[in-house]
């Protein structure tokens, strides 16, 4: 076989290859794809400054989820139940006092929980990619609004799940005093806290 000749076989085979793998991915399709939340992988970690000294810092995890997104057509989705006695800081102590009624209250609120109300997107060298997105806290009881930014986003497919898998990292920062917890704010404790977010979820 001449070279031309195999020049002819192998093109239409390059073409196909990048449609291949989006497609293996289900980014193709004019329909969101459905990914399950990891809690493995999934966690809202947070930072509070502690009288302008130092900086108190904790987490939630075993998160619950689904991930609906569509890279090709730019629309995502998701929800997050966040079980608040999962808090942990490395202090059983401070733990305790957090999930008093003084803060979190976890017995009256077990559950945190946001939703999503808006995607945004980015188009760069790469590509399009996530660059925001908007949604619905509910926290302590009350639910308002917030913005999270991602730093990354990304879907594979995992070579252990052998499945898509999307996700990324966000940061936001809100004012606890907006869902009433505003405990040693007249003490000195900022009612700023950053919140940095984990999320991977895998294609169902």
């Amino acid at each position: 076989m001449n070279r031309m000749s195999l020049a002819a076989i192998m093109l239409p085979t390059r073409k196909l290859l990048p449609a291949v793998c989006i497609g293996m991915l289900g980014l193709t399709s004019s329909h969101a794809v459905i990914y399950d939340i990891d809690p493995t992988h999934t966690n809202v970690r947070f930072a509070i400054d502690h009288f302008n000294t130092s900086t108190n810092t904790g987490g939630f995890y075993n998160l619950t989820g689904q991930l609906d997104y569509n890279a090709a057509a730019k629309t995502g989705d998701i929800s997050l139940v966040i079980p608040l006695n999962s808090l942990n800081t490395g202090d059983k102590g401070f733990d305790i006092a957090l999930k008093s009624a003084d803060f979190f209250d976890v017995k009256q609120f077990p559950l945190a929980q946001f939703e999503s109300t808006k995607w945004y997107f980015s188009t760069d060298d790469n590509g399009s990619n996530v660059s925001k997105i908007d949604g619905m806290l509910t926290l302590h009881g009350k639910t308002n609004p917030v913005t999270l930014t991602a730093t990354k986003f990304n879907c594979y497919l995992n070579p252990i799940l052998k499945k898509p898998v999307c996700g990324g990292d966000f940061t936001t920062i809100i004012d606890r005093t907006k869902w009433g917890i505003s405990k040693y704010t007249l003490l000195g404790i900022t009612s700023e806290v950053q919140l940095n977010i984990q999320i991977e979820a895998a294609k169902r």
